[in-house]
């Protein structure tokens, strides 16, 4: 990210900063790397390490289906039901060391208690509602299409505008950045990058709250979470500055790249982190070679599991598509286009579909939420009519 400031700051860091009645602001240094990374220096109003309780913890970890068959999967993804409270309703379908891709559809703000992820950054994709992710560092409202990057530690609260919400989200255990080809040497995104600066919005409207009481904290960490409570509002900066913060990107604002013939995969990269990368896919218009082939290639990604959430619009080389459909091309075994759709494609002009693309470099595993919303038959829909799953008829 690049340098953002919001609020009060002192001339210098690591220098006294006072109040208006002579107390001492209390300075905080927040990096999710150590020494050694992005960091941002925060002020608060009263000391951030002050603890009045602490409860029992209890696990969140998810509940793995060791299926051992190699096969394509489809998850419906709308039939993870809806659930009042936002952290009940965070339902992981699959997951590795690196990340853990989850579904959420929380009908509920939160607003009697803050929650920071001291295990993972967070890519929060808001598929359906609208609202306001309230944050230590200001506010960000979000929208349909809107991607929420949060740094770990980040103590936030979501606030949504209705009860109809659907949000994909991506815990990730190493920072997520944009990817490295679209940065010079100074992280500042280069001309032919899908997006620019300018796209990206920050923290807004901080909130200064110098109160005391009894504020509880949801803290998720090793898949426990640990209900704390502290003596101070979470959201009593005054001020600070830095390059760690949460921000929002929208899968609108990308911009896609074409050419004479079908483009692969990465030129629809937005995110990348340790062992998985991020891709958003939008309407954009078709290759223009006179033979040119929209329809993708059937390809092998021996390296690599693929997971394509379907957000809307029409899917060229896919059938039966619904929205909130997840579809898993594990590594080891080729797709493709389904039956039909080639030929169909030649022709076409453009396309005008939305989905998010989530690629591993490790293996995924199923949960048990995955295995309830999936459709058993998925693996059987590259056959056409004149084939059954036993042969030629």
């Amino acid at each position: 990210m690049h340098y953002h400031s919001l609020g009060k700051i002192p001339s210098k860091r690591h220098v006294q900063f006072r109040k208006e009645n002579g107390e001492l602001y209390h300075e905080e240094l927040f990096s999710t790397e150590g020494f050694s990374d992005t960091y941002s220096t925060l002020y608060h109003c009263n000391a951030p390490t002050q603890i009045v309780q602490v409860d029992e913890p209890y696990s969140v970890a998810p509940e793995l289906v060791y299926d051992k068959q190699l096969k394509h999967r489809s998850l419906k993804g709308f039939r993870i039901a809806p659930e009042d409270d936002y952290l009940q309703s965070r339902k992981p379908i699959l997951v590795n060391d690196d990340c853990k891709i989850v579904l959420s559809a929380p009908r509920q703000s939160m607003t009697d208690y803050f929650f920071k992820n001291a295990d993972a950054d967070e890519m929060i994709f808001v598929h359906k509602g609208t609202g306001t992710l309230r944050t230590i560092y200001g506010n960000i409202p979000f929208d349909y299409g809107d991607y929420l990057v949060i740094p770990r530690g980040t103590v936030y609260q979501m606030e949504f505008d209705q009860e109809d919400n659907r949000l994909l989200i991506v815990e990730s255990h190493s920072p997520i950045l944009t990817p490295k080809r679209y940065r010079n040497q100074f992280g500042q995104l280069l001309e032919h990058a899908p997006f620019c600066e300018r796209d990206i919005r920050k923290p807004v409207d901080l909130e200064t709250h110098d109160e005391q009481g009894k504020y509880l904290f949801y803290i998720k960490k090793q898949d426990n979470i640990y209900p704390y409570y502290y003596l101070n509002h979470p959201f009593d900066l005054v001020g600070w500055d830095g390059f760690t913060y949460p921000y929002a990107f929208s899968i609108h604002n990308f911009e896609p790249i074409t050419g004479r013939v079908h483009q692969p995969p990465p030129v629809h990269q937005t995110f990348e982190a340790r062992n998985f990368v991020i891709c958003s896919f939008v309407p954009r218009l078709y290759d223009y070679h006179p033979l040119a082939i929209p329809a993708p290639y059937n390809h092998s990604n021996i390296d690599s599991d693929e997971v394509l959430y379907y957000v809307d619009g029409d899917f060229m080389s896919r059938k039966s598509v619904e929205k909130g459909m997840l579809t898993l091309h594990p590594g080891g075994i080729p797709h493709g286009p389904h039956p039909g759709t080639v030929e169909k494609s030649i022709g076409a002009k453009e396309t005008h579909e939305l989905a998010v693309m989530i690629d591993t470099f490790r293996p995924l595993q199923l949960t048990t939420h995955a295995m309830g919303i999936e459709d058993p038959d998925y693996y059987l829909s590259w056959l056409t009519e004149k084939t059954t799953a036993n042969g030629v008829k």
